[in-house]
This record gives structure tokens, sequence and C-alpha cells, in this order.
């Protein structure tokens, strides 16, 4: 069941808890999981900020591998391919964050609140990822300033432009100051479209804390998340039109269009 999407700038969700699936019952093979998560976790942080991304990457398959998660790529793409472009995706969960970072050199444009997460903020701060205040108008030209710096270096940035997690049957708009960041850079966007079979099993939506969202995903049977990378969309027009050519790709993928904000009720 979807909410109203509020009036504003702040990102905002209409999904809710009731988007989701009853979760299964807890059983041992949870408990088994949650300890294998808290071990992959716990390793990385030990180890990441000496080994580099190579690691880390191999650390986020093993961390989906141990909460039950198979990870999916379509087509694959070598490490070296990855240097100076903007990658884009729709945003369903925290699953998102790990699955991209597990397959590409990639430098996270996350929300500050990300920072703050037990042992994920930590995981995510010690690889480099670039943290913006979504309430914080005043920054953001500062932020995209700093992302079109580490595109001009040679990285790769991922970012999540509806700005927040949408349950999977439905997807929001992709807000389009990051796509400046590319331009000033001219640096390709790469759109990558994120599924994950069953639908909506694993959305971080409504008033689900971080905790609440994993057990969900180890009680899980059978979980796959699904990335299909999609054609490199040049740095051209400005950024409203590149935002919409983005956005219309990974829908025509996924098959789920983007409202508009306000399109949703009750």
């Amino acid at each position: 069941m979807h909410a109203p999407v509020p009036p504003g700038w702040m990102p905002a969700s209409p999904c809710t808890q009731a988007c989701l699936p009853a979760p299964a019952r807890p059983s041992w093979t949870q408990a088994l999981r949650l300890a294998a998560v808290a071990a992959v976790l716990l390793t990385a942080l030990a180890t990441v900020p000496f080994a580099g991304n190579r690691w880390l990457a191999a650390c986020c398959r093993a961390l989906l591998r141990a909460a039950g998660v198979r990870l999916r790529v379509t087509p694959a793409r070598a490490w070296d391919a990855w240097a100076g472009v903007l990658v884009v995706a729709n945003h369903l969960s925290w699953i998102d964050v790990v699955a991209l970072t597990a397959v590409a050199p990639v430098r996270l444009l996350a929300k500050c609140e990300v920072g703050g997460w037990p042992l994920i903020g930590g995981l995510a701060r010690r690889s480099g990822a670039l943290f913006v205040d979504r309430a914080g108008l005043r920054a953001l030209p500062g932020t995209v300033a700093g992302v079109a710096d580490a595109l001009r270096a040679g990285h790769a940035v991922a970012v999540f432009p509806e700005g927040t997690t949408w349950c999977g049957a439905a997807a929001g708009p992709f807000r389009r100051a990051v796509f400046q960041a590319a331009l000033d850079a001219g640096v390709p966007v790469r759109p990558v479209a994120i599924t994950f079979r069953p639908v909506g099993t694993a959305a971080f939506v409504g008033a689900q804390t971080l905790l609440d969202s994993v057990l969900r995903v180890v009680r899980t049977a059978g979980l796959t998340c699904e990335l299909t990378l999609l054609a490199d969309l040049a740095p051209a027009g400005d950024r409203r039109a590149l935002a919409r050519r983005a956005e219309t790709t990974i829908a025509s993928a996924t098959g789920v269009p983007h409202v508009v904000r306000g399109a949703l009720s009750r």
C-alpha cells in the first residue's frame, strides 16, 4: 500500500511495510546467517583499509552469500571498465549498496545517516563513500562539485537518484542535481537496473529499522538480486534531460515506471 508522496524537496517514498509480503518465521537458518553476516562485516572493517577495492568487493560478495542473497549481473563488465563514470541505479534496499560494491570499484554517494549505521556505516566511510545531507539545500552545490572532482580523477561514483528506497512495485522520480556532476566532468552516465526475486521481499521501506530489514532478508529463501548493466549515456543536454534519459532507460529494464510526485494515493 502506498501513501501519498509529500511535497517539497526532501526525497520521500510512499512505500510502507504494507507493500511487503509477510516475513518467514524465524529458524536456525536465520541464526546461522546472522552470525555469518556479522563475521563478514567485522572482517571487512578490520581489513578493508589495508587491502583496497578488490578485497572490498570480495567482502561484499561474501556478505551477500552469508545473508542468503544470490547475485546475478548482466552483462559482466571488466573491473577496469568502470573508470570515470557516474553510475546511477534505482533504489530498493541496503542490498543495492552491497551489490554494486561487489561488482565495481565505486565510491558511493550516500545519505549522511548511512555513516552512522552500525558496522555498515563504518565500512562505507572506510571505502571512500561521499555523503550528502538530503535536507540541506545549501550544501548541495558543494556535494555536486565533490562528485565532479571524483569523476575527473577517474573514480566511478555510484548514486541512487531517487534519494530514498522504493518497494519495487513502484519507483520514484530521479533527482537531477547529481547529473550536473557528469556534465561538468564530461563523463558518461551508466544506468544500472536493480530487481529482486521474489519482488518486494528485500525492500527497505516504511518504518523498518536496518535490523528489521536484515532479519527479513536472512529469513527469505531463494532471494536473488539482479543487476542489469545498461548502455552508457553520453553527457549531453542539460541535467533535467539527462536524468530523464537515465530514468527511462532503467524503467524499460525493470518494467516499473517512475511515478511523478503526488501521483500515488492511498
